[in-house]
Formats: C-alpha cells, structure tokens, sequence
C-alpha cells in the first residue's frame, strides 16, 4: 500500500461511488415496474457467494460534444458481467442494468459481453445473458451496431460447444433479438419482457397498426404463436429458478456428458398402468405425458416449448439417473400429426441433445403429415426434411419405441431403424404401415368396395383384416424393421437396459465442413 493511503482512499471512492448507483432510490424505480434489478437478478441465479464481478468499474466511450453526444459517465456502462457457480458448477453471466442509461447498448458494454463470451467459450462453462435493454445506444451510432455483431459472432462460435441461454426480463428490440435468438433456449418473464425487430410505433407507422407491446411481442405470444421463447414464466424469481433447472439436465460443455442424479427410482420398476393408456379405437387420443411420467425417474419430466406446436412433446428427463431428451407425438393435439411448426421445432431440440451428448427417446404415434394446401405451399416438404435431417445426422444414443400409429413417410422421419435409431422398440399395439388400414383397403379394393351393397361393412371387415396381416408390429418384428415387441409394462426396464447397451457408443463420420441442412 502507498504511505499516505492516496491510492487506498481511491480505491475507497470508487467504491463507494459504484454503491450509489445500486441504492434503494435509484432501484425503486425497477422494481415499481415488477422487475428486479441486474445485482439482485445474479444474486438468485448463482449459488450464495460465489459470484465474482469482472469490468466493474468501466466506463462508457464518451463520444463528442453536441446535443446528441450526452453519456451518462457510470461505472459498468449498464452491463454486469462475471462467474460463478450454479448447482456447484461454473459459469458465466451478463446482465444489463436498465438503471444505466436503459441498459443500453454501446461501444464499452459490447466489449464487455463480448469478453465474458469469450471467457465462458475458453473455460467449457455455459453462458447466460440476463437482457433488459433499451437497445443500441443512440449517440454511439454505428459504434452500437458493431457491437451487437461482435456479440451475434461470438453466439455462432459457440454454438453447439457451451450451452447458451438467454433470459429476457425487460425489452429487447430491434437488432438486440438477434443474441437470443442465435442461443439455445430462450426463458421470457410474463408481463415485464417482450421481444420484436420492429416496435409498435414502426408498426403504426408504417403499417397503420395499432397494436401494444404485448400484443406484438410480448411473452405468451413468444411462447404460443413464434415458438421463439421456450419458457415463460410468471415472475423473475421463478424465471431463475427455471433456468437453474434446466442447467441442471445439461454438460458444461461438449466434451462432458450431463450430471447423473440419484432420483432414488426402481431401475425394474413395471408399470402396468402402461397396458392400458393406448385406446383399443385407433382414432381415440390419449395424453402421451401420461406415458412419459411413468417410464422416466418419477418427477423428473421439464417440458420444453410446452405451449408451441403442442401436436409434438420435447423436454429433458432422467432415466436411472442420467439426462436424456425425449421427443414424443401428441395425439390429443391435431392426433399427433407432423406439420411445419413440430418439424422444426422437433429438429432443434434434436440437434441441440446431439451436440451436448444427451441420449434420444422417441415416443411414436403419427398418422402421418398434415395435408392441405397451406402446409404444403408454406413448405412441410422443407420443414419436415429437417427433423429427418436432425434424426438422421445425430449420432447420440437414439432409442424409439412405437406405441400405435405409424405411417408412411412420417415412420421414416420418426428415427426408424433405417434412419440410424439405434434400438427401435414396439408395442402390441403399434401399427406400421404405409398408410392406415381404412385409406389402404380403400385404394386397394376401390372395385370391389363401389360394386358392393354395402361398401362401408365390407370396408371396416377389409380393414380388420389389413391390420391382422400387415398393418401390425409383428410383421416389422419378423423383418428385422423393429427389434423386439415389448411389453409396455416393461418400458422403462427395457429402456434402461437399452441405454446403457449404447453408452460407449461410437460412430465415425466422413470428413466435411458441415452439411447442408434444409434451412
């Protein structure tokens, strides 16, 4: 230390004048609008006192004088980056603090996110940006915007290598959506986010339109209509405790495999409730949620996108222990069918499990793709290439096991055996064809069917018949299509035995830079 204490009474200052800018008057502000502030947000997502604060004491790029060059000089420039540690394991975080000039976007704060990127991508921990901006801050013009693609750049490089999740708890607009959309998983908070390229005065405008924030881009419509967010939730605290969950089921990095977890479940656990779920009437729902929480470890289920393209299920769950992602067909939901909405978003949640090592269940009940012609023009053709895309080029773990319906194209696309699934179950109840029992005698005994007294008798006796003799999974059994027709009493035990069959699973690919996805 110096001898008159000069620098110590510095360091002091500082200090202190960083404190003032988080005291109770200038935050009172935040949390009048139901919103926690940035240190208070860092304070629930990471374990107490592990969270250490880097770049506390930047100060923003004060651009020259005039009537549009006026910068607040604070500490931080609006943004609070640093590690820590979530469930005993580390990782990375930016939060932007709207107290500072709306959390606004310059130059300083860029460089700050782009740092901690930088960091989290070179220690293999995940990142995690708590977003609540105004957007780019106005008087550093193109400065702002360089900064932003810094950020998009550093989205894309570490892809597919730290999970990356994005928590919108205020606005994000214009260019600023694009981060959370370069990332994996998108959590919004009900009533105090909202995300949009164009703002309702854009709208009005140029459209005139008259529309609110919510309306426009607020979190439900994220979450239902978009798909963009995944989860949403009711307030900030349990938004965080969302996203701690979800880190939960995930590696830090792609060379790790996910945390095991003692659930204290049966690995032999038979569920003979499973016998009775699937309707003896083909064309009757069920809920496939009622399957999946009775072969996973019990309470272990987090849906992912619960409330987009609701035709398919896609979530994390554990199974002895151990995370796996599971993909199920909802037949309660437009009876399970495949469209463009579940395709993609199937395909996502498929590519981003491959990537950090986590095993696939397929749960199958699909009649088939939804016809018509606005699928069609809209391109399901596309659409659904790339969930078979995504199946196709995974090389993870994949089991599927065949509950009813599986017909056509939609069978290939659901990883069949010839697709690369790796153990492809059935029940009794399955039924794979090319296409269902009634469409199927009505092509083939069209003749027969129109010169008879009674057509739909002899249609219904034609399609009992079909279903004995080809439309069942005993057929793929005997082919070699399916590998065994289990018992669904005995799903999970199958299951587990399966997977662990598959832990040292090994597959080498050709050489190439990447391939070409139907994007």
């Amino acid at each position: 230390m110096d001898i008159d204490g000069k620098l110590y009474k510095r360091f002091l200052t500082r200090q202190e004048q960083y404190m003032k800018q988080h005291e109770d008057a200038v935050n009172e502000k935040q949390h009048s609008k139901g919103k926690l502030t940035a240190a208070e947000r860092i304070e629930l997502l990471f374990d107490p006192d592990t969270f250490e604060e880097i770049d506390a004491f930047s100060k923003p790029m004060l651009p020259g004088s005039g009537e549009f060059g006026k910068i607040i000089s604070a500490y931080g420039d609006g943004v609070i980056i640093g590690h820590g540690k979530i469930g005993g394991r580390v990782a990375f975080v930016y939060a932007q603090d709207f107290t500072i000039m709306g959390g606004s976007l310059g130059s300083v704060h860029a460089t700050k996110i782009a740092k901690i990127q930088d960091m989290a991508l070179k220690m293999g921990a995940p990142m995690i940006g708590l977003i609540d901006s105004g957007g780019a801050r106005i008087q550093e013009g193109v400065a702002s915007l360089a900064g932003y693609a810094s950020i998009f750049h550093r989205n894309v490089k570490s892809s597919g290598v730290i999970p990356q999740i994005s928590v919108i708890m205020g606005p994000a607009a214009g260019g600023a959506v694009y981060s959370p959309a370069l990332t994996d998983f998108v959590f919004m908070t009900n009533k105090t986010s909202y995300m949009f390229v164009t703002g309702p005065n854009v709208v009005k405008e140029v459209l005139n339109e008259n529309v609110t924030f919510d309306e426009l881009g607020g979190a439900n419509i994220h979450m239902q209509k978009s798909g963009v967010a995944q989860f949403v939730y009711e307030d900030e605290e349990n938004t965080i405790r969302g996203v701690q969950k979800l880190l939960s089921y995930l590696p830090s990095n792609n060379l790790e495999n996910p945390p095991l977890v003692d659930c204290g479940d049966r690995d032999e656990r038979i569920e003979e409730k499973l016998r009775d779920i699937v309707p003896d009437d083909p064309n009757k729902p069920y809920d496939i949620k009622e399957i999946i929480n009775l072969i996973i470890d019990k309470g272990t289920f987090f849906e992912v996108s619960e409330n987009y393209a609701q035709n398919i299920v896609i979530g994390f769950a554990r199974l002895r222990g151990k995370s796996i992602g599971i993909l199920s067909n909802q037949p309660k939901v437009l009876a399970g069918v495949l469209d463009i909405n579940s395709s993609v978003k199937g395909a996502r949640f498929i590519r981003f499990c491959d990537a950090f090592n986590i095993p696939i269940l397929t749960l199958e009940d699909v009649p088939g793709f939804l016809p018509g012609m606005d699928q069609e023009h809209n391109g399901i053709i596309r659409h659904g290439a790339k969930l078979l895309y995504a199946y196709s080029d995974s090389t993870v773990p994949k089991i599927t096991v065949i509950l009813r319906k599986s017909y056509g194209g939609a069978y290939c696309v659901m990883n069949s055996k010839n697709l690369g699934g790796d153990f492809n179950f059935a029940w009794p109840t399955a039924e794979i064809a090319v296409m269902g029992p009634e469409g199927a005698v009505s092509i083939l005994f069209r003749k027969d069917l129109a010169e008879s007294d009674d057509p739909d008798k002899l249609k219904k006796k034609l399609a009992v018949k079909y279903r004995e003799e080809i439309a069942n999974p005993f057929v793929a059994d005997e082919k070699g299509y399916i590998d065994e027709v289990i018992d669904p009493a005995d799903t999970r035990r199958k299951l587990i035995a399966a997977f662990e069959a598959l832990e040292n699973k090994h597959v080498s690919v050709p050489s190439r830079k990447h391939g070409n996805i139907p994007l």
